[in-house]
């Protein structure tokens, strides 16, 4: 199908009702706005329908609801229930107790999703009654992640590999861009997932499901790989090309209520950490295990595919695309010279992926590449406030603060940075997708041998252990990392460059009840992870000029290229989207100065704000 010419095609993707809901608007084929619900909710990955994030998307587009041409959802819900069915037939009569929970939902709201669609679009735009709505289209769920990969990127063509938990059938698809054209390769189904085996280890080590996955890997580096042996010969079969199937009788995740079962447990040496409670070696070495697991699939599969097809550009998206570890490597060790990685790359970004396969497929439209760089526009694409509206915002919450030009404002902060102040960041427009990238930040000075325990459990709230990343100028990339490569959405794991460092690696066995955090490692100890490794965000002018001319700032007055860049928020709450949360967070921790665009609020300037243990409980401690 071809849509005529000549006007304004606005296109309005939606992911919703499982985990990490999110709306996204594409005029033309021009991404115009995205944004997850959670940001407006304040209900961290909030799976109802994006009532605030569909409502923001419009009036960015300067459109009403009656004026888009297509609403598009991100997967199939009928294909996604016949697969539960024959899961369940299938284990029968194992798994009773599962099914009846899961059965009376999907019977009441899920098997009946366009109906529950169109009343919440009819509701959300102020339809009448009778009044017909733009037409409804649904995606597959991993079309949708393809489409969200390789449409932005700046490849003509490409190989694009997804993986995730699973989306209806699929949990790792391979596929073949070009043009405006997806083509599908082949895929792995269910229950056979490198997503839902992460996940498992994730639950086994005492962290929730989908949302505590980078916990288990930034925990990885701290254990030794002494599990691989015992997963790979009992848990999955991971074939020289990378194709794998899982053991399911270690799981329970299709025929119940956990992840693992008491065979796991057996093997691995017991049940599993309960939530909270202290983390022992043997977290860290499962892990570091299940961790290079991931990272062995993830290179045979990369490797198999170029051969495959000769291409020289990967794209990757799914859940298991977030794994920047494994990332890295695909990079530094793959065989492919191009890699691009969807920064929303879990559902929230099936969103996009949907419009945009709208917009090239459904209706046939061609595709111009960018060149050298993506379509994404750094990813700012959420809300964004001007400097009248943050001091209409500051006005009423009572907040001392003051207006400073541009020149000043960026001294100034860089001499809090060096001083060994927390900054709180608002600037722009609000990040899509999991990282902050110098839109809704937290910043402080890398060089401090204190500043990463001190963010963690003073400012965040969390693990001590939890790695920080850093923000670098592109030019000066690798004068501090072994990489000299774009990496604006803090996807990609490098090493700390050999110059940098000024430590021998301590004996973590010997180490390990002390405070390795203050342990000596490089110049820039506080983003440096206890194996010389770093998450890297390199900031350009093109896409977010403010954090690039701070960081400018920051290098002239200490020599140093470099900031920690961490995310707007603690333990537990979404990322800050609006002047008012980022306030209101900003004074319930112990960060010294909030930035939103050009008003500066000192700390030491406000009204104490009396201990808010009601603020505190409300997050979920995941």
């Amino acid at each position: 199908m071809t849509k005529p010419t000549g006007k304004l095609t606005s296109i309005l993707g939606v992911s919703a009702y499982y985990h990490d809901s999110a709306a996204c608007l594409i005029q033309n084929g021009k991404i115009v706005a995205a944004a997850q619900e959670e940001r407006f909710t304040r209900k961290k990955h909030d799976a109802g329908f994006p009532n605030h994030a569909v409502e923001f998307c419009l009036r960015q587009g300067g459109v009403g609801l009656r004026g888009v041409d297509y609403l598009v959802f991100y997967d199939k819900p009928f294909v996604k229930f016949e697969r539960l069915l024959e899961t369940y037939l299938s284990y029968a009569p194992k798994g009773l107790g599962s099914f009846l929970t899961a059965i009376p939902v999907w019977i009441k709201e899920k098997l009946f999703l366009r109906t529950l669609l169109e009343k919440a679009f009819r509701q959300v735009g102020n339809f009448e009654k009778k009044e017909k709505l733009p037409p409804l289209l649904f995606g597959e769920h991993h079309e949708s992640h393809a489409a969200a990969a390789f449409y932005p990127s700046p490849y003509e063509e490409a190989v694009v590999l997804c993986m995730d938990g699973v989306g209806e059938w699929a949990t790792t698809s391979a596929w073949v861009g070009r043009g405006s054209q997806l083509t599908p390769l082949w895929e792995i189904p269910f229950p056979h997932s490198i997503g839902l085996l992460y996940s498992a280890f994730t639950y086994y080590t005492g962290f929730k499901v989908n949302s505590g996955e980078y916990k288990v890997m930034g925990l990885a580096p701290y254990g030794e790989p002494k599990y691989v042996k015992t997963i790979l010969d009992n848990v999955v079969d991971v074939k020289p090309d990378g194709t794998f199937r899982l053991n399911m009788d270690y799981f329970d995740y299709c025929t119940g209520l956990r992840m693992t079962n008491n065979k796991f447990d057996a093997i691995f040496g017991g049940p599993p950490r309960q939530a909270e409670s202290t983390l022992t070696q043997r977290e860290m070495d499962l892990a570091r295990s299940v961790q290079e697991v991931t990272e062995m699939v993830m290179l045979r599969l990369a490797n198999s595919l170029q051969q495959e097809t000769g291409l020289s550009n990967l794209c990757l998206s799914g859940g298991v695309a977030l794994n920047c570890v494994g990332n890295g490597r695909v990079l530094r060790e793959g065989p492919f010279s191009g890699l691009w990685i969807q920064p929303a790359a879990g559902d929230a970004g099936s969103a996009l992926g949907a419009a945009l396969n709208v917009h090239y497929s459904y209706l046939n439209q061609p595709r111009v590449c960018q060149g050298s760089s993506d379509s994404m526009r750094g990813s700012y694409l959420g809300p964004r406030f001007s400097n009248e509206e943050i001091e209409t915002s500051l006005q009423q919450l009572e907040a001392r603060y003051e207006r400073v030009e541009d020149s000043d404002l960026y001294r100034r902060v860089a001499e809090y940075l060096a001083e060994g102040k927390v900054i709180g960041w608002l600037q722009g427009h609000m990040e899509f997708g999991p990282r902050a990238l110098g839109g809704r930040s937290i910043l402080g000075d890398p060089r401090s041998e204190k500043m990463q325990s001190v963010m963690n459990l003073k400012i965040k709230y969390r693990e001590s252990f939890r790695p920080f990343a850093p923000s670098v100028l592109r030019e000066r990339v690798s004068e501090y990392f072994e990489m000299d490569t774009d990496s604006p959405y803090m996807l990609l794991v490098a090493p700390v460059a050999e110059k940098r460092r000024r430590a021998v690696q301590p004996d973590l066995q010997k180490l390990w009840g002390i405070d390795l955090l203050n342990v000596p490692k490089s110049d820039i100890p506080a983003v440096t992870h206890v194996d010389y490794s770093a998450r890297v965000q390199t900031v350009s002018p093109d896409t977010n000029p403010r954090y690039y001319q701070l960081l400018q700032e920051f290098e002239k007055q200490t020599g140093c290229a470099v900031l920690i860049n961490t995310s707007f928020n603690v333990r537990g709450e979404p990322i800050v989207c609006t002047p008012e949360d980022a306030y209101r967070c900003f004074m319930r921790t112990e960060m010294d100065v909030l930035v939103l665009e050009n008003c500066l609020v000192l700390k030491e300037h406000q009204k104490p704000v009396p201990k808010d243990e009601a603020w505190m409980n409300e997050f979920e401690l995941d």
